[in-house]
């Protein structure tokens, strides 16, 4: 009798979802190291909440398109329940319910992965890791004017020389509909407002009058006001007249002058901070300052940090006034951005240090030289095996490692360790005492 053949199971992953290489996946924490260190640097502390949520808190927060693109289904339990579109809305749910024990005003970030049933595209998946940072609790503009620094010093640190932070206020898009007589409107025209970069001024207009069902005079009245151009003082200018009356739209004014006045002393390059009235941000629960993030090298490649400032979302959880205001990283957009810049570095080992080993005798030796260079600090690998130098320098090479540490009879004979630069070539022969000095300072150089 012989056995029925095992039918294999084809290795793949759903559409939209991706696996990462260990390459990948230090391209990856590398990011997230660097956000973290510069969100704890302005006191932000980390919080982290469930993946799913029950339907009902997530569900009617983003908007008609967010709540299509929400992964939604009944747990074993029969549980109405949701994976999270994002980590704005979470934290809502977060704050509402430990108000009384994290106080006001709260900094926190957070890190993980969220999820959304949209077409896959470049920089764009079904899954993706989002870095937020949020103020809640508070309604001073200067935690809004703060948030650009955090997304300023945030790209500084990634390494990004030219980008440009487009940035508006929710109060005068809506100041000016209140003038129009469109109040009422107010989320369709916004929602095919935050369009315009992509489909255009036409379709925009188009789109507006069908699914607003507005006049297309009051479509480009709306319009001629989100493409005004020039300075910040300028604009500014222009934009004072049209609001003259509207209380809401002076109020989104004010925000902005008191913004720009702000980042004028700030020493940062011209053009780094610029008003941007045709930013409309897709989701609904924006009220004030909204940011986009461009980079100035690739701007197809869209925003690559954006956010803004949310007063209401939390009025669903608690009685209890929870504005809020933070952005957030889009860490899988960013890496595709600085990949298609050559700005990574494919390194799969997060040790710089690979120890050969040529002698199987001198085992206790290798292993114990790993161990002193790691009490120094220092990342290193020990290969496990007395195999071919050509074989283990190929080892060395593949992975990524920058040093390596070679001792074969003649080196033991002579209480010395050959160090090779992967990078530069050069080698030079040390005691073991010294060699985590050596690799350290080249590290820093």
């Amino acid at each position: 009798m012989t056995d029925t053949p095992k039918q294999r199971i084809k290795p793949q992953t759903l559409r939209g979802f991706r696996d990462f290489l260990p390459d990948q996946m230090m391209a990856r924490e590398q990011l997230i190291d660097i956000a973290r260190a510069v969100y704890r640097s302005y006191g932000f502390a980390p919080i982290d909440t469930p993946a799913l949520e029950y339907a009902e808190v997530l569900l009617g927060k983003g908007g008609e398109e967010s709540d299509r693109q929400v992964f939604r289904f009944r747990d074993q339990g029969e549980r109405d329940v949701a994976m999270r579109f994002d980590l704005t809305v979470p934290l809502a749910r977060f704050a509402a319910q430990y108000c009384n024990e994290i106080g006001t005003p709260f900094r926190r970030y957070h890190i993980g992965p969220v999820w959304r049933g949209e077409r896959p595209a470049r920089g764009r998946f079904r899954e993706f890791i989002q870095c937020d940072f949020d103020t809640i609790g508070t309604l001073s503009n200067s935690a809004d004017i703060e948030t650009l620094f955090v997304i300023n010093d945030l790209l500084e640190r990634i390494g990004i020389e030219r980008f440009t932070i487009r940035v508006n206020n929710r109060r005068v898009l809506n100041g000016l509909l209140e003038k129009c007589g469109l109040q009422q409107q107010a989320v369709s025209i916004l929602r095919a407002l935050d369009k315009l970069d992509k489909i255009g001024r036409d379709a925009v207009q188009a789109e507006m009058v069908e699914k607003a069902g507005i006049p297309a005079i009051a479509a480009a009245r709306v319009l001629d006001m989100a493409q005004l151009n020039g300075t910040p003082d300028a604009i500014l200018s222009q934009l004072d007249g049209m609001l003259e009356g509207s209380e809401t739209g002076q109020l989104g004014l004010q925000n902005l002058r008191d913004l720009f006045a702000c980042t004028a002393q700030c020493g940062w390059p011209e053009g780094r901070v610029v008003l941007d009235v045709s930013i409309a941000r897709g989701l609904d629960y924006y009220t004030g300052t909204i940011y986009e993030t461009i980079l100035g090298d690739l701007p197809g490649i869209g925003s690559v940090c954006s956010g803004g400032r949310y007063d209401n979302l939390a009025e669903l959880f608690t009685t209890q006034p929870l504005p809020g205001v933070g952005a957030s990283l889009g860490l899988d957009r960013m890496l595709a951005a600085l990949e298609e810049l050559g700005r990574t570095r494919k390194t799969s080992t997060p040790a710089p240090v690979l120890i050969t080993m040529l002698d199987p005798q001198k085992v206790p030796q290798y292993l114990l030289l790993g161990r002193l260079l790691r009490q120094q600090g220092l990342g290193v690998e020990v290969y496990p095996e007395a195999k071919n130098m050509g074989r283990q320098m190929k080892y060395a090479d593949r992975r990524g490692f920058r040093f390596c540490v070679i001792a074969g009879a003649e080196e033991f004979a002579a209480g010395i360790w050959q160090v090779k630069d992967l990078t530069s070539g050069s080698q030079v022969s040390l005691t073991a005492d010294s060699i985590g000095t050596y690799v350290q300072q080249q590290l820093r150089s």
